[in-house]
C-alpha cells in the first residue's frame, strides 16, 4: 500500500519506519524544513533504539521519504495517518490544534475519499470533528478511524513488531477494511480489536491512567512501609503473584515522567470536569506523583542536616526512564527544581539526556562527562534513571569520590546489604533505612553468602557531620 504520515515525531516516524519495514511505500510530510532534510540523511532527532537504522534502511531502499508538502503525501495514498503532537494546555486539557489543523490540511488535499487514521492520543470525539473539517475542504466525507498507538519510549520499535494489542476505532460498516488488512500482515488476527471510534479513543487514556494508578499505589505503599518496617520490594514481589495485578507498573520509585503518562492522566481529570465527571482517584494518582521527588528531597535534608543550603547534590540519570533521551515528565527535572529552590547546587549525568537538560536549565546545573566526575565532592548521590552502568559501579571508586558516603537510590536497583558491605550509608524507596536494616541482620546474619564486615556497619552507622 501507499501510505501517508502527518507528523514525523516520535509516534508518526515509528509508524512509518514500521509499515516501511514491512515493504509498504510511506511518506511523511512535516512543517519544519531542516527536520525533513535531516531523516533524508538518516539522522534521527532524538534516541529511540534501532530506529535510525531503520530509517536509513527504508530511505535507501526507496519506501520512505519525507516532505514538507501535504500535497505529495497524500497523492495516491490508500491509508492517510494523523500522528502530530497533542500537547497538554495549561489546563491539562489535551491541545489539539495540530491534529484538526493536519486534518483541515488533508481535506485541501485530496481530490477522492481516503481513509485517515489518527495515530495521535486524543479527546474523546475528535475523530468526528476531524472527519466535518476534512469534508468542509473537500467538499466530500472521508472515513476518519482512531488507532491509538501503544509504543513504549526505549522498546518502540519491539512493540510496533509485537504488539500487545492494534486498536481500530470506526463508526461505519466496512471503514476498518484497508487499515485491518494493513495491520494482519504482521499482527495475529486475536490482536486485533475493533471498536467505535469513542471508545478507542478512550481506550488509550483509561490505558495510561491505569498504568499511572499502579505506579502512585506502589509509592503511597512505599512510604507506608518505610514507617512500619515492611520491605515493599517483598510486597510487590508476593502481589505480583496474583494474576489479577500481575507485576508491571508495580516498582516504586521517585514518580513516573514521559510524554504520556502524565499528560494522559490530567486529560483524563479534565475530560472528566468538561462531562461534570469527578475523578477524585486519578486526582490523587497525580498529586502522589508530584509529590514523589519532594519526598525525596526531605529525606535528604533529614539525611544531611536541617537545611540542604550549600550542599552539593550528584544526580545520576535525567531521562525519566532508561534507552531513551525523552525527558518530558521526567522526575529529575522537578527534583532539580527543587534541590536548587532548597539552596543546593547540583551536578548530573545521564548517558543520553544532558543536552536536552541544558536546554532548560540554563547554567543552574553543572553537568559531569561519567557518572565517577559526577560523583565528585558531592555531599550525596541520587540515583533517578535506572540505567544500566548505574547497576554495577565501583563502589569504592564511587566512595572515594563522595564528600560523604551517602546514596539515596530513587529506583531500588541495589541491595541494602551490599551496599553496607560497601561502606555506604544507602537509603532506597518503601524500604527499611539502612540503619535498620542492619541492626536487625548483623546477630550473625550471613546476605548473600557473607557476613558484612563489623568495620563496613559502624562506618555506615555513623551520621553525616556537617562539614
Amino acid at each position: 500500500m501507499k501510505l501517508g504520515v502527518v507528523g514525523t515525531g516520535y509516534v508518526g516516524l515509528v509508524t512509518a519506519t514500521g509499515f516501511a519495514a514491512h515493504g509498504h511505500d510511506v511518506v511523511c510530510v512535516d512543517i519544519d524544513a531542516a527536520k525533513v532534510e535531516s531523516l533524508h540523511a538518516g539522522v534521527v532527532p532524538w534516541y529511540e533504539p534501532g530506529l535510525s537504522e531503520i530509517v536509513t534502511d527504508s530511505v535507501a531502499a526507496g519506501r520512505l521519504s519525507f516532505t514538507t508538502d501535504i500535497n505529495i503525501a497524500t497523492d495516491g495514498a490508500d491509508i492517510i495517518f494523523i500522528a502530530v503532537g497533542t500537547p497538554p494546555n495549561e489546563d491539562g486539557s489535551a491541545d489539539t490544534s495540530a491534529v484538526f489543523g493536519a486534518a483541515s490540511d488533508i481535506g485541501g488535499a485530496v481530490t477522492a475519499p481516503v481513509a485517515v487514521v489518527i495515530r495521535s492520543t486524543v479527546p474523546v470525539g475528535t475523530a468526528e470533528t476531524a472527519r466535518s473539517l476534512i469534508a468542509e475542504r473537500a467538499g466530500f466525507t472521508c472515513p476518519v478511524l482512531s488507532n491509538p498507538e501503544f509504543l513504549r519510549e526505549g522498546k518502540a520499535v519491539e512493540d510496533f513488531e509485537n504488539p500487545t494489542r492494534v486498536v481500530i476505532g470506526c463508526d461505519g460498516a466496512g471503514e476498518a477494511g484497508r487499515l485491518y488488512e494493513l495491520y494482519a500482515e504482521h499482527t495475529a488476527e486475536e490482536l486485533i480489536v475493533t471498536v467505535d471510534t469513542r471508545s478507542a479513543e478512550m481506550s488509550k487514556y483509561a490505558s495510561n491512567a491505569f498504568l499511572a494508578a499502579k505506579i502512585s499505589f506502589m509509592n503511597e505503599i512505599s512510604a507506608l512501609c518505610e514507617k512500619l518496617g515492611s520491605d515493599v520490594e517483598q510486597v510487590r514481589r508476593v502481589m505480583g503473584f496474583d494474576p489479577r495485578i500481575g507485576s508491571a507498573h508495580l516498582a516504586p520509585g521517585i514518580g513516573y515522567g514521559g510524554s504520556c503518562l502524565p499528560k494522559d492522566t490530567q486529560a483524563v481529570i479534565h475530560m472528566g470536569e468538561t462531562a461534570d465527571v469527578e475523578m477524585s482517584l486519578l486526582e490523587q494518582v497525580h498529586h502522589v506523583n508530584l509529590d514523589q521527588p519532594n519526598r525525596m528531597v526531605e529525606r535528604l535534608t533529614h539525611a544531611l542536616g536541617e537545611t540542604l543550603s550549600g550542599r552539593k547534590i550528584a544526580v545520576w540519570g535525567l531521562a525519566f526512564k532508561p534507552e531513551t533521551d525523552d525527558i518530558r515528565g521526567a522526575a529529575s527535572l522537578r527534583l532539580i527544581d527543587r534541590l536548587i529552590a532548597e539552596g543546593a547546587s547540583v551536578q548530573a549525568y545521564d548517558p543520553m539526556a544532558m543536552p536536552q537538560v541544558k536546554a532548560v536549565t540554563g547554567g543552574e546545573v553543572e553537568f559531569a562527562e561519567d557518572m565517577y566526575r559526577c560523583a565528585e565532592g558531592a555531599d550525596a548521590l541520587v540515583i533517578v534513571t535506572e540505567w544500566k552502568e548505574f547497576r554495577s559501579p565501583d563502589w569504592q571508586r564511587v566512595k572515594s569520590l563522595l564528600g560523604r558516603p551517602i546514596v539515596f537510590d530513587g529506583r531500588n536497583i541495589h541491595d541494602p546489604n551490599e551496599m553496607a558491605v560497601e561502606g555506604i550509608q544507602y537509603y532506597s524507596v518503601g524500604r527499611r533505612h539502612l540503619s535498620e536494616t542492619l541492626k536487625s541482620r548483623t546477630n550473625g546474619a550471613h546476605t548473600n553468602g557473607h557476613k558484612p564486615a563489623a568495620a563496613a556497619i559502624e562506618a555506615v552507622l555513623q551520621p553525616a557531620t556537617r562539614s
